[in-house]
């Protein structure tokens, strides 16, 4: 089991199913998607039952960021050989980041960048060559938080779940 280390008391760790409280989870999600609906936004996460979380930790490789015992960020990564939608999403080597999620008093802070570099580096050593992720294009914020990291436009997506255009990004590893 790997363990990464952010900094004293902040530890990133794979979703452990027999362990984990799914609801926790679900609703940290609905916590760090809370300002994007504010805003309009229908992301999944803003609104998705446990049972969906749960599916969408087990189809990947689920992390979870704690602080002294209480999970306040997530990821999950989904490698090449995952069946999923999306154009880009289905070229060998692509993998991509899902369900990421920052409790909001905790963004600003460098630990979403560290969950994504997390993860950059898992799909890495998996063998990805590049990572991608979507986000609603109007999330300009999220944008240049993607873009910043190396993240490049590919594509636009229109998921049936939402109630926007997606971007999707990809960075090569």
């Amino acid at each position: 089991m790997n363990i990464y280390e952010k900094e004293e008391g902040i530890i990133v760790r794979r979703f452990r199913a027999e362990e984990d409280d799914i609801d926790v989870l679900t609703t940290l999600l609905h916590q760090a998607y809370q300002p994007l609906a504010d805003q309009g936004f229908r992301y999944l996460a803003t609104h998705q039952s446990a049972k969906v979380t749960r599916e969408r930790l087990e189809k990947g490789q689920g992390f979870i960021a704690w602080d002294r015992g209480t999970p306040v960020a997530t990821i999950t990564y989904y490698g090449p050989e995952i069946p999923k939608d999306g154009n880009w999403y289905k070229q060998p080597g692509v993998g991509v980041a899902g369900q990421f999620g920052v409790r909001p008093d905790y963004q600003s802070n460098g630990l979403g960048s560290f969950l994504l570099a997390t993860v950059e580096h898992v799909a890495r050593e998996q063998g990805s060559t590049e990572l991608a992720l979507d986000t609603s294009e109007g999330a300009t914020h999220l944008r240049v938080f993607y873009e910043r990291r190396g993240y490049r436009f590919i594509e636009y997506a229109d998921w049936n779940v939402t109630n926007y255009k997606s971007v999707v990004l990809s960075k090569t590893l």
